[in-house]
């Protein structure tokens, strides 16, 4: 008999079970047929979910159950998606549904159709607010299955038309449970990276069922949340999906979605060339025309009036030259003659000039003597005649 520390309570053994269960499925996908479905005054939505082997109980919370673009019912094959948890109060565990997807053609089209209806209200698929693609994109991000044929088609379009151009994949899976997560994650991760110019969201073509994870209302709204323009490339070219209508430019195929972000090199190079030619041309008429116009300048009246008029000052200048070497040689020889009798006139009144015509100068001590009042008897005296000195004693 097992002791009372091995024993355990039913609330025990349920809060344990409860703890374990919720712990590791936090998040499922499951897909089974819908049974038993009530829908509470509360607005809850109760039903069990089934396939060949098993059943599980499913609850749906009016907040969440309120989102839905469908009318659930018996028979209805759906993929939910939530955490298992445990009732304790019944000892049962249940699935909590927190998304609820159709799988059914009819249902699939009939939830297409709600959704479309109420985005379009709210203005998502609005021309106005659609964004121009750049006309020179460096990057192109592209959100695609790693393994899909998506994205060959589209390398293999950018390497042929726009070879220098960059191209950064974010994989995620295109369909299936989890796939409109991963899409919308992808797109809101390619914006924080901030360096693509821009993105095409896309895969190839399938079914409804297969394309469904561009028509889930999260998709959309990444989509239109995007600050980098998006470019919606889903199946074929009769394929629409809600996320075709939010792209700011829809695709009919990978490949077409690929040539319309990046310009053909070839036309790019041949509008280059049309440039190159015509603005040779406009220059080459320009220079011509200019040409004509200089040569018309260089021989009319008005270009040369000036250099005739330049050439008679140059005479003229020449000739007042001329004038004036010769007033100005007239007048040196006049101040020449001039000087020339100053010159005499000064030496007739000089000292010397005296001396030659027979005068004397007497001097004491070496001043002049003016005055016989200045010689006293005895004194000695030097007397300059005009060929030397003598000294003489006064008697």
């Amino acid at each position: 008999m097992a002791s009372e520390e091995q024993t355990l309570t039913v609330t025990d053994i349920t809060r344990q079970i409860k703890s374990s269960l919720e712990q590791r499925f936090t998040r499922v996908w499951v897909q089974g047929e819908i049974s038993n479905f009530k829908r509470h005054t509360s607005g809850h939505l109760y039903f069990t979910l089934k396939d060949e082997g098993a059943q599980l109980s499913a609850a749906m919370w009016r907040s969440r159950a309120a989102g839905l673009l469908f009318q659930p019912a018996d028979g209805m094959k759906v993929i939910a998606r939530g955490g298992i948890t445990v009732y304790p109060p019944r000892g049962s565990y249940q699935i909590d549904v927190d998304q609820l997807t159709p799988l059914g053609i009819g249902e699939l089209q009939i939830a297409f159709e709600r959704l479309k209806k109420k985005l379009a209200g709210e203005g998502l698929f609005d021309e106005s607010r659609k964004r121009p693609l750049p006309k020179y994109p460096g990057v192109v991000g592209i959100i695609t299955s790693e393994t899909g044929a998506a994205l060959q088609d589209v390398r293999t379009v950018l390497s042929r038309r726009f070879p220098g151009v960059e191209l950064i994949l974010l994989p995620v899976r295109v369909q299936g449970a989890g796939a409109s997560d991963e899409i919308a994650q992808a797109i809101r991760d390619m914006n924080r990276y901030g360096k693509v110019d821009v993105m095409i969201v896309g895969r190839g073509g399938g079914s409804l069922e297969d394309l469904w994870a561009f028509n889930e209302e999260i998709v959309a709204r990444a989509i239109f949340a995007s600050e980098i323009p998006i470019v919606s490339a889903v199946g074929h070219e009769i394929d629409f999906t809600i996320a075709d209508f939010v792209a700011d430019l829809r695709a009919p195929t990978p490949s077409a979605a690929a040539e319309m972000v990046v310009p053909d090199r070839f036309e790019i190079l041949e509008v280059i060339r049309n440039y190159e030619y015509t603005i040779r041309q406009a220059v080459t008429q320009r220079i011509l025309a200019h040409r004509e116009r200089v040569e018309s300048l260089i021989g009319s009246y008005a270009f040369n009036r000036p250099k005739d008029m330049v050439r008679e000052f140059v005479q003229k200048l020449d000739e007042l030259q001329r004038s004036m070497a010769t007033t100005v040689s007239h007048r040196m020889e006049r101040r020449a003659q001039d000087v020339e009798s100053l010159r005499k006139r000064l030496l007739g009144v000089s000292p010397q000039g005296v001396l030659k015509r027979g005068y004397a100068i007497v001097r004491k001590d070496g001043v002049p003597v003016t005055r016989s009042q200045q010689l006293a008897r005895n004194d000695e005296a030097s007397v300059e005649f005009q060929d030397g000195k003598v000294m003489t004693k006064v008697q």
